[in-house]
């Protein structure tokens, strides 16, 4: 169920509120060109949803807690704790997810780019011209109001 377990719901609010800020950085990043916007806000996304297992001590000895956390999340902690382990394993997942986030925005730029194809001989459609705009024969009256 999905409220009783509070683990999935922190993972489903977490994705959710991840979007908002996906969306806030994408419209932030207006000022760059479309190839740069893309990419940035897609490696920014691999960053945010790359998971990592972590694992933290108890207070029994030999016991331990393991479960999955954000990558970024995993790595600053690890920093903080001195874990070179746990550090390696939250860089590794995040530098690849921020790797396939870039590959995405490149993958969705040049579908933007790239003219659309006809199903039936596969050459890009040429632009018809546009007609030139006809003048009126009548001369424009500004509207009185009296």
């Amino acid at each position: 169920m999905l409220v009783g377990e509070s683990m999935s719901l922190l993972w489903l609010s977490y994705y959710a509120v991840s979007l908002v800020v996906l969306v806030a950085v994408y419209l932030a990043l207006g000022i760059f060109p479309r190839l740069l916007r893309l990419v940035l806000t897609w490696v920014i996304a691999g960053a945010m949803w790359a998971p990592a297992r972590f694992q933290l001590p108890l207070l029994e000895d030999g016991e331990f807690y393991t479960g999955w956390a954000p990558a970024a999340m995993v790595a600053a902690v690890s920093t903080f704790e001195h874990d070179h382990s746990a550090l390696l394993g939250g860089l590794l997942w995040l530098i690849v997810f921020m790797g396939v986030g870039a590959v995405v925005g490149i993958a969705l730029w040049w579908r933007k780019r790239t003219p659309e194809l006809d199903d039936e001989d596969d050459t890009p459609q040429p632009r018809r011209p546009r007609a030139p705009r006809q003048e009126p024969s009548v001369a424009r009256r500004e509207p009185v109001i009296r």
